[in-house]
C-alpha cells in the first residue's frame, strides 16, 4: 500500500501547558495555538508535533521524540546556552553519549518528556 503522506505529528500531554508553550518557545519552536487546548509546534515546516492540554502521568513519562540533527555538538552547545534547567524546574539536559549507531544527548521537557537529539554513523 503506498501512503502519500506530507507528515507524521505525535500527540504529547502538557503538566501546564502555558508552561510548556513558553518552554518550546525558548527552545526556537514555532507554537501555533489550535484552540485553547491544542496546539502544533514546529521545528520547521515538515517536523511538527501537537501539544496537548492533557496530563496523564503513565503516557507522559513514557513519551520520547527523537529529532535527528546535522551538527550534534553544535545544537547541544547552542541548548546549553539557553539555560533551561534554569528557566524550568524539572528540565535536564545530558551531556553528548557515543553509542554503537551514532550520538545523542537527552533533554526532559517541564513534563517529563524525554527528547533523544542526536545524528547517526555515516
Amino acid at each position: 500500500m503506498n501512503h502519500p503522506a506530507k507528515s507524521i505529528r505525535p500527540f504529547i500531554g502538557a503538566k501546564n501547558y502555558t508552561e510548556s508553550i513558553r518552554f518550546y518557545t525558548t527552545l526556537g519552536f514555532t507554537v501555533h495555538s489550535l484552540g485553547s487546548k491544542m496546539s502544533v509546534v514546529s521545528v520547521n515546516e515538515q517536523l511538527s508535533f501537537y501539544l496537548q492540554d492533557a496530563y496523564v502521568k503513565d503516557w507522559v513519562d513514557n513519551t520520547m521524540l527523537f529529532l535527528e540533527v546535522e551538527d550534534l555538538q553544535h545544537h547541544w552547545e547552542a541548548m546549553k546556552v539557553l539555560g533551561l534547567p534554569d528557566k524550568f524546574p524539572g528540565v535536564r539536559l545530558s551531556d553528548i553519549k557515543v553509542n554503537d549507531w551514532g550520538s545523542e544527548f537527552f533533554l526532559h521537557d517541564p513534563s517529563g518528556i524525554l527528547w533523544h537529539f542526536g545524528v547517526f554513523k555515516s
